[in-house]
This record gives C-alpha cells, structure tokens and sequence, in this order.
C-alpha cells in the first residue's frame, strides 16, 4: 500500500468510495429520521425528497468537478480556502466535522433505539457507549481494513432495501400479513390527500429531508486517499441520483401503501414498525438487525470522514498540530480519538434526554450540512469564474447546467437555512449554528492566521511534530494539548 506526502494512506478503490458515501448518507435519515419527515409533509414527503435530491446533486457535482482537479483530504475545505478565503476554508472544514459529530450523535442514537426493540429494559445510552467504543476501535485500523468493512456493512443495507421493497410489493399485490389496515397504493392520497401536511408541512419536511442527504459530501473527502480519484470520483458521483431514487423516494412509496402516513410512530424504525404491523414478525427482527447494522454503517463513515477533515485542517494550520499524526499504516489516530471523545457527549444527552434528542440533533445536523453545501457551491462559482476558457475546456469532470444550476442550488440552499427559523423544534438549530459560526470567527481571528505559509510536515505515530508558528492555535499544539 502506498502513502502519498501528505502521510494518508491510499488504500480506497472506486467500490470503497461509492460504499463509504452510501454508508453516510443512507443510514439514520432514511430508517429512523424518515418517520418525522413523513409527519411533517404526508406523502408529500416523495416530492421533497426528489426536490432536495436534485439540489445535492449538483452539489455533488459542483464538488466532484473540484475534487477530480485537485483531490485532497482537505477536500471542500481546502478548496474554500483556496478561492473565498482562509475565514471561509476555516468555518468551511469545522463546520463539516462539526456536522459529523452532530449526524453520529444521531445515529447512536438511534442504535439505542433499535436494540430496545429486542432489550426493551435495558438503558438506551449502554447500548450508544458500546457503539461508541466499537466504531471508534474499527477506525484505527489501516483505510484499506476500514474500506473493506464499509463496503460490506454498506453492501447488507443496500440488499436490505431492495428486498424490503420487493417484500413490500409483494405485501400490497397479494396482501400478505394479518394486520387491519388496509393496504394499498391509494394510501398515498386517501388520507387527507397526497398534500395531507399541507404548504406548511409539505416545506417543513425539507429540514429532516435534508438531513438525511448529509453525509453525500464525503465523496470529496475521500479523494484524497482514493487510488485512482480521476476515475472513482466521477462514478461515485453519478450514481447518486438513481440511488436516492430507489432508496429514499421509491422505499417510502412502498413504506406509506402499507402503512398510512399518519399511523407511522417515531417510536422506533418505521421499516420495523409496519412490517410488525401487517403481522410479519420475523421480517421485522431481520429488519431491525438491519437498520442497526445501516447505523454503525453511517457512524463507521462519519468518524473517518471528520477525522480526515480535522487532519486536512491541521495541515493548512487552521486546527492543532497534534492532529497530524498518523499510524504506521496512515491513520490519523489523533482525529479519531477526538471523534470517540465528543460522541461520549452523545452518551451524556441520551441520559439526560432520551425522548426529545433525535429532533434537535437532527435539526443542528440539518444547520450544518446546508451550510457546508452552501460553503461548495459558493466556492464552485468563484472557483469556475476565475478560470480561464482554456482551463475550463481542459476540465475532466464539469459540473452541468452551469451557472444557473448553481445558482437555483444556492437559493435552495438559503431558504433551507430560513426555514429552520418557522419551528420551534427546529429554531435552536439557528441559534446553536450562528453561535457556532461566531465562535469559529473569533478562534480565526484571535488565534488562527498564521505567520508563516505552506503545509505543515505530518509526524507518524510516536513522533513530534514540527515547531508551530506564533498565532497558531497556540496552546493547543503537542500532545495533552501542552502549550507552546
């Protein structure tokens, strides 16, 4: 296995790459999360998720363009410190690992939530520790281990929902099961009409909706350990919009012809919900070991992909030193830990509040994932306006519809933004992302601009890591967060 000068290993083939950003993105969203959506908009929901999965995929596109040109660890980061500025890169990359401390706070989450459907007397936050220590172990091991255990965590929720499809066809053709209910297509407008949440909870909706799309970004973050990005990248890409046709659009369709929309509890996995239902036991115990392997799926992804970040901040000087070492077989071991120590917060509030987490999680999560999109296609825009017709012809993988693709994607992505203002489930997510956003200002201008430019070199384990400037995150440099 080779290691590329930045110290990260280059262990990811196009397989991994497409798994790993399946593994983030459909996970907690699509099998827990979908049930608050599918109460907030009614079968509009189908609509929303269509609508939010075009706009992340030119997203999508507008990242792939930049990470085929310049791959990097330090992926949108990186590149919005090269084109808007190193204020923009810095909110840009905290915000992302901020955004996968908050998505794995969810997914533990839901891990507990899953295993009380066999432990149903047994403390949610036991089984979110465990979850914690397990993942957290598996992603120190080399990227090429951890590539292999994504794609087949990955692989098993895939086969899981499309035989949970095929299954629920069956259900709806045939009428299988013994529950009362009925059963049916016209359960998608016979309930108060395909709009039954009205304009209000149809917009609604896009806040868990969006949500669940998080976690697609990553495609750009592992280009700066895949074996051939040129090829990898693009095909990962593409594969986006049939995937959340069949797994997000085409799932609940099937999802809500079983079950009516308003009958759908947030109690549990709505896939394990309705098939116990319609009196399909044993579909439900296999579905609910399923869900629980698509979250520790999500969660495994997730923490590579803040750990990368954090390491690709280090190396612009914009997070401390210390977070540059790297195992022997190219790990950032020190990013990883950071992940673990901050999910143990995640433990603390499914003590505290295990009820009422979920929604708020989500919403923040919603907050930063919108911003960090926003974050892309802004430095797309600014990116592609300074190139030259010669630079721009000579591009291996050009974002379509350009510009005003772009532009109708911003605009979606602002009044996303707004929208988490009108509920006041979901208003604490403007008010924790502007205190975020203003802190992170205040770290930039106190402590972060460097004296000196260039990358700093990356220490292997056991090794110390070179001098840092002044104004540095001083401090926070060397280990046990020792100051300079």
């Amino acid at each position: 296995m080779r290691t590329d000068t930045a110290g990260l290993s280059r262990g990811l083939r196009s397989r991994h790459i497409r798994f790993i950003a399946l593994g983030s993105a459909i996970g907690t969203g699509l099998f827990y999360g979908s049930s608050e959506s599918i109460k907030a908009g009614g079968p509009a929901v189908l609509l929303a998720y269509l609508i939010g999965g075009a706009a992340v995929f030119l997203v999508l596109r507008s990242l792939g363009e930049m990470a085929v040109a310049s791959p990097s660890a330090g992926s949108f980061g990186e590149y919005a410190t090269r084109h808007l500025g190193p204020l923009a890169g810095f909110t840009t990359g905290w915000t992302y690992a901020f955004e996968m401390v908050i998505v794995c706070v969810a997914d533990i989450t839901a891990v507990g939530v899953y295993m009380g459907f066999w432990f149903p007397g047994v403390p949610r936050w036991i089984w979110v520790l465990a979850a914690v220590l397990l993942i957290g172990a598996l992603n120190l091991v080399s990227v090429k281990v951890f590539g292999e255990l994504e794609f087949w965590l990955s692989l098993v929720k895939i086969v899981a929902i499309v035989a949970m499809i095929l299954a629920g066809i069956c259900v709806i053709a045939f009428g299988l099961g013994d529950g009362d209910g009925h059963v049916g297509l016209s359960n998608l407008w016979s309930h108060g009409g395909f709009f039954a949440g009205g304009a209000d909870g149809f917009v609604l909706s896009f806040a868990v909706v969006m949500f669940a799309f998080g976690g697609t970004e990553i495609i750009g973050v592992t280009a700066g350990e895949a074996e051939s990005p040129e090829k990898t990248i693009p095909s990962a890409v593409n594969s986006i919009p049939l995937r959340i046709i069949l797994f997000y659009v085409l799932t609940l369709a099937v999802i809500m012809s079983i079950t009516p929309w308003q009958d759908i509890g947030s109690s549990g996995s709505p896939f394990v919900e309705i098939f116990a239902g319609v009196g399909l036991k044993s579909a439900a115990a296999v579905l609910n070991l399923v869900v629980l392997t698509a979250a520790l799926s999500a969660i495994n992804s997730d923490i590579f992909a803040a750990g990368r970040t954090m390491f690709g901040l280090a190396e612009r000087r914009q997070g401390p030193a210390v977070m540059l070492r790297v195992t022997r077989n190219g790990v950032p071991w020190v990013t990883t830990l950071v992940m673990i120590g901050a999910l143990l917060f995640g433990v603390l509030m499914n003590v505290l509040m295990p009820g009422r987490i979920f929604l708020v999680i989500s919403s923040i999560a919603t907050f930063a994932t919108v911003w960090v999109w926003l974050m892309i296609l802004l430095t797309h825009v600014k990116a592609r306006r300074t190139m030259s017709a010669a630079e721009t012809v000579s591009l291996q993988f050009p974002a379509p519809f350009w510009p005003y693709g772009q532009i109708a994607a911003i605009v979606f992505m602002a009044a996303v933004m707004v929208l988490l203002g009108f509920h006041e489930s979901t208003r604490v997510a403007l008010v924790v992302g502007a205190v975020w956003l203003a802190l992170l200002a205040g770290v930039h201008a106190l402590r972060v601009r460097p004296r000196r430019p260039g990358p700093r070199p990356v220490a292997a384990s056991g090794e110390s890591e070179a001098e840092t400037p002044d104004g540095d995150l001083a401090g926070l440099e060397g280990p046990a967060g020792a100051s300079r």
